[in-house]
């Protein structure tokens, strides 16, 4: 295919699935936003056959955030993150739990899976406060998912269906399933090698409630409360999981906060749990370099040269947590100048309102 028919094929489905949710989403009574910043820009590499879409509730003109899909893959996944929410409500084992938006609706008609949730309103986006106030709700976030665990039989059997379970075995399977699409690069033997060694740790630590993609955009902070966003990246793994996808990510976006947070783990838990950082570290950026690598024969040009751009930021990132250290800053500000430089406006635009 071009390099462009990707990105054709996803704006004939948003559209046509826009075409058809619409009508509904009105009779239901909401108005659909202008601007659908979820749906916009390298959106097209990963949506899915789902759309998120932001709205006003016509009658009283509250903001929500609504999830429709006519199609199946949608809808599973929107079926999926409502049975999620449920069941946290019901387990015995969540002593502490997340906040999650109000749901308002949850419908199945005219062919269209329809979830509406409130909009939570922040003040501040979280990278947008001090970082004091980051590592503090950073902590607190991880806090909450450590606190529930499926330690037992019980646990294990009324929620596995639901969620998935993760132990050691199953992220080296993905890790080798990755491993086939980069390159013969030995960091990546080294990589793989590492988490074969260290499978006890691996399952020391697994059974805990973890999401999969805790970044910023999929939290919101109203007061002290933290409110979780996307349940349907919710699974039973190992607890630093979630802590490896947040520091991960602020090795670009806040290197100071990343630093923060590996020291805490470093100066205050066991050294068997430093070790499970790592390791899980290292598993989500086999994951985020394998992710960028399948985009290249789908991005048009300017995105894929971007993509080559992140693989080779990301390579460097995966290199120094091997080592146990922090990246340069000029590599850091070097790979920024790069992507400021070939991201799109609508991709900027995109950026600014998730984060």
């Amino acid at each position: 295919m071009s390099d462009t028919k990707f990105q054709k094929l996803w704006q004939d489905y948003r559209d046509k699935e826009l075409s058809q949710a619409k009508p509904i989403i009105v009779k239901l009574g909401f108005k659909l936003d202008k601007e659908q910043v979820h749906i916009s820009g390298e959106r097209y590499l990963s949506a899915g056959q789902k759309l998120v879409l932001t709205a006003k509730r016509i009658s009283d003109g509250q903001k929500v955030i609504i999830k429709v899909s006519g199609q199946s893959e949608g809808q599973s996944e929107i079926n999926l993150e409502k049975k999620c929410r449920d069941i946290l409500t019901k387990v015995n084992f969540a002593y502490h739990a997340f906040l999650s938006p109000k749901e308002i609706l949850f419908t199945n008609i005219d062919g269209q899976s329809i979830f509406i949730t409130e909009f939570i309103d922040q003040s501040k986006t979280f990278l947008e406060r001090d970082i004091k106030e980051q590592f503090f709700l950073a902590l607190k976030a991880f806090e909450l998912q450590e606190g529930m665990q499926a330690t037992t039989y019980e646990h294990r059997r009324g929620i596995a269906k639901v969620f998935g379970v993760w132990v050691a075995d199953d992220y080296i399977k993905h890790f080798n399933k990755y491993r086939q699409v980069l390159s013969g690069d030995a960091l990546f033997d080294q990589a793989g090698q590492l988490l074969v060694d260290n499978k006890d740790t691996i399952n020391l630590y697994s059974g805990f409630l973890t999401h999969w993609d805790l970044v910023p955009h999929n939290l919101r902070i109203s007061g002290h409360d933290i409110y979780l966003l996307d349940h349907s990246s919710l699974r039973l793994g190992n607890k630093y999981e979630s802590w490896a996808r947040f520091i991960n990510f602020m090795s670009l976006y806040n290197p100071a906060l990343e630093k923060m947070l590996i020291d805490y783990v470093r100066d205050n838990r066991p050294a068997s749990e430093y070790a499970s950082l790592q390791l899980m570290r290292v598993f989500r950026l086999v994951e985020l370099l394998w992710h960028y690598r399948s985009t290249l024969d789908k991005a048009d040009l300017v995105l894929r040269e971007l993509n080559q751009n992140r693989i080779i930021f990301w390579t460097d990132i995966l290199q120094a947590s091997l080592e146990d250290r922090q990246v340069e800053p000029s590599i850091v500000e070097e790979y920024k100048k790069s992507r400021d430089r070939l991201r799109s406006e609508e991709e900027n635009k995109r950026q600014k309102n998730l984060h």
